[in-house]
């Protein structure tokens, strides 16, 4: 496969960014996304140009951080799956792809396609935990838990905070992440204890890290690569409203 890739290219987050039109040439179907972008690095090395800076880790669909744009839509055209999970089967010979960083004001973009997304870090740090004594794995399995309670909380667990929700959102809204943080540890009694304060903590880091509201477009939940459901947005509101009346 021959492919025409358009890929924002930016030296730093105070310098001018472009379009820059490259040729990714004789890619193999069974590739997946990252490894075709290696492949055209490697030539851009060979003829002495500098690469495309992307993040990346796992490469198993786990950690989340191959964040990128694909033809607009965040993690690329295949539902469900993750950057590095993502096929080059799943486009023909001779398309024209273009490749663009998250774009969010909480997302400040660092060199071509990495963003800065440690805010997600520091709505976890400000509540995304139970500091509660949960004793050892005995007593753990000792605390009989509903099962729907059970399949709420790994339901939720799923996200892996790669931003694709706020990349998605028109406004740049983190209401799915922190909406599935807050519900993890809601549904468990180990996280109930200090359910009311997390919920507000979370919220409030949430709207200081320069996050947008939810205005209910559905977005976030189509470019999750996890399915986190919108679902776990209104659970996130009836805590906050708990917590308030409390």
């Amino acid at each position: 496969m021959n492919l025409n890739l358009y890929v924002w290219r930016q030296k730093g987050p105070n310098a001018p960014g472009k379009l820059e039109q490259l040729q990714a040439k004789n890619i193999s179907p069974d590739m997946s996304f990252l490894e075709m972008l290696d492949e055209v690095n490697e030539d851009l090395v060979r003829n002495g140009k500098e690469p495309i800076a992307f993040d990346h880790d796992c490469r198993e669909g786990i950690c989340g951080t191959c964040s990128q744009v694909i033809n607009g839509i965040p993690h690329g055209p295949q539902e469900r799956t993750t950057v590095c999970q993502l096929h080059m089967r799943k486009f023909k010979d001779g398309d024209s792809i273009y490749i663009e960083p998250w774009r969010a004001k909480a997302f400040p973009l660092i060199k071509d396609l990495i963003v800065d997304r440690s805010a997600l870090d520091r709505i976890i740090q400000a509540g995304g935990y139970t500091s509660c004594h949960t004793g050892g794995v005995p007593d753990g399995n000792a605390i009989l838990i509903p099962k729907p309670d059970a399949d709420t909380a790994m339901d939720a667990a799923e996200c892996i905070g790669c931003g694709a929700c706020v990349a998605a959102c028109p406004n740049g809204s983190a209401m799915l992440f922190t909406s599935a943080k807050v519900s993890q540890l809601a549904s468990l009694p180990q996280g109930r204890a200090e359910a009311a304060q997390r919920v507000c903590v979370m919220t409030e880091a949430m709207l200081n890290e320069g996050f947008g509201n939810c205005s209910n477009h559905y977005e976030c939940q189509a470019a999750c690569p996890k399915g986190i459901k919108v679902s776990f947005i209104a659970k996130l509101n009836r805590e906050f409203l708990k917590a308030q009346i409390k």
